[in-house]
């Protein structure tokens, strides 16, 4: 046999894959996260009604009455637009308590969790494996009385598998027959199992993808006929690659968070797992892409757990072209796109301002405004971004119009006002400070002052300058307004517009930059420049 006939015999992918995702219960085991009830229903409501996931885990049975308020909440949500099956409750082995701690909040599955290794069972419930096996069936035969239908997580699977495979048999081979009927073969009055679903965790996030595909052939060989879910941790930022090693390996539903949040280093993340399946594996979901990027927003927010910007698919980084022959590929002929196109995720590709874009970056974005400018005016635009981009992380879109006009209306290579060098300072108790020097049609000029604030020394300063060694007078300021592009960003540009008594008249003026005293300055620069060619 040739290896790809083997590789196509060993790769089990199904044509589904259910998702099931535990943001609101794994998720909030995130340290510092705690979700209010009504932020858990608002969240649920997006999941189920937008994203569409197949399942949800939205808490833990008998943790407080906060949980029992937002269970109770989603579960009525859910039981309104008929999908209360798709609502999961972690339960424990525990005499019936969280069943009925379920079933009062009116929900209608339990995920029971069960020793998937040997040492939990012996170490932690000091049992043996016919006592946890006899304890499990009772507590699964209750929940169905009580009209739940259960799915089993076997804690702990990973290192079972590694260090306690007869354990995780022996478990199987007791629990097996509540759950191995697929729906063709049983009676319609007993059409669902009392276990639907057997739930293989890497608890510790232990687990490598080849380890993934030989522990979970090992379980579809033994067991065709059940239904397995993986559920993975990220400690060796793996949860991904092994989430696709159990499909591949015939695992039918991944368990995912939005965003990656979890236990210690988290579970993986829905984005990153969905795109990978359908992209790389051809796999189906019924994942709605065009959600993930508001439903990571909307957990970002209530958690307080920022997404890092080079997170794939979320991350806000994650579809800007920063380099500027990307964007010259880009409008050539989509020389750098891939199939993670940004409008699947109701998101639109940028292209970054800065000093590494170049031209094409800046044409992107001009064009994106509609605004058309001469080869010689991109250029002079070009030249002022790759300036502010040596002294601010980057320049947004939102700068552009700005630094256009900015650039277009003044053209400092004709100042006959220039400065040349400047300090200003402010202490604590001490009135602020400026000393600068300026060069005045040729000739260069030094002086100080100190004032009321930076700008007010540096006026100060400028004013001595043109009495003492000029004889002239300094137009009067009348009005001084700030504003920053939309967006309300602390390293936003500041533009600086400032009003002169001049000539009876009044002449404006205005400066851009990142910092607000700089801007001021540009602007007065500007103005001195105006009075020495109409004095």
């Amino acid at each position: 046999m040739g290896t790809t006939q083997q590789v196509n015999d060993y790769q089990r992918i199904p044509p589904f894959v259910e998702i099931m995702d535990s943001t609101l219960r794994d998720g909030e085991q995130t340290n510092g996260v705690s979700f209010l009830p009504h932020e858990k229903l608002v969240i649920a409501r997006k999941l189920m009604a937008d994203v569409n996931v197949d399942r949800i885990e939205v808490a833990s049975a008998r943790v407080s009455e906060g949980e029992k308020e937002a269970v109770t909440m989603i579960c009525r949500y859910a039981k309104s637009i008929n999908r209360l099956e798709r609502v999961e409750v972690l339960g424990f082995v525990d005499g019936g308590k969280s069943t009925d701690w379920i079933a009062e909040c009116g929900g209608r599955v339990i995920n029971l969790l069960a020793k998937g290794s040997l040492k939990h069972c012996t170490h932690q419930l000091h049992k043996t494996p016919e006592e946890h096996i006899a304890n499990i069936i009772q507590e699964v035969k209750y929940a169905h009385e009580r009209g739940l239908a259960v799915n089993l997580y076997l804690e702990d699977w990973s290192n079972g598998m590694k260090d306690s495979p007869d354990y995780v048999y022996q478990l199987m081979d007791g629990l097996a027959e509540y759950g191995n009927k697929s729906m063709e073969q049983m009676p319609v009055e007993d059409s669902i199992p009392m276990i639907r679903r057997f739930m293989l965790p890497d608890t510790l996030g232990v687990m490598n993808p080849l380890q993934v595909i030989e522990y979970f052939r090992k379980m579809m060989k033994r067991y065709p006929h059940l239904h397995f879910d993986f559920h993975a941790h990220n400690d060796y930022d793996l949860a991904v690659s092994n989430s696709l090693a159990a499909v591949l390996s015939g695992a039918k539903g991944l368990h995912v968070t939005v965003n990656g949040l979890g236990e210690r280093c988290g579970n993986a993340p829905m984005a990153s797992v969905q795109v990978i399946l359908k992209d790389q594996f051809h796999a189906k979901t019924n994942i709605n892409e065009s959600q993930l990027n508001d439903i990571s927003r909307m957990v970002e927010s209530y958690s307080g757990i920022a997404v890092a910007p080079n997170q794939p698919i979320v991350g806000e980084n994650v579809f800007t072209q920063v380099a500027g022959v990307h964007a010259d590929g880009d409008s050539k002929d989509k020389l750098y796109y891939n199939e993670l196109m940004p409008e699947r995720f109701g998101r639109k590709r940028e292209y970054a301002l800065g000093k590494n874009s170049g031209r094409a970056n800046i044409a992107k974005n001009l064009e994106e405004l509609g605004l058309e400018l001469t080869p010689e005016q991109t250029r002079r635009v070009t030249q002022r971004i790759t300036e502010l981009g040596d002294r601010k992380e980057i320049v947004t879109q939102e700068d552009l119009p700005y630094i256009v006009s900015d650039v277009l209306k003044h053209d400092v290579s004709k100042d006959r006002v220039k400065l040349i060098s400047y300090v200003v300072s402010t202490s604590y108790g001490l009135k602020p400070g400026a000393n600068i020097r300026v060069e005045i049609n040729g000739k260069q000029y030094e002086a100080g002052a100190t004032g009321d604030g930076q700008y007010d020394a540096f006026v100060k300063a400028l004013r001595y300058i043109y009495k003492k060694y000029l004889g002239r007078t300094f137009p009067i300021l009348a009005n001084y307004q700030v504003s920053i592009p939309p967006g309300g960003r602390t390293d936003a540009l500041v533009q600086t517009v400032i009003s002169w008594h001049y000539h009876d008249g009044i002449l404006r003026t205005r400066g851009l930059d990142a910092d607000q005293t700089e801007a001021a300055i540009k602007a007065t620069f500007k103005m001195l420049n105006i009075v020495e060619l109409n004095p």
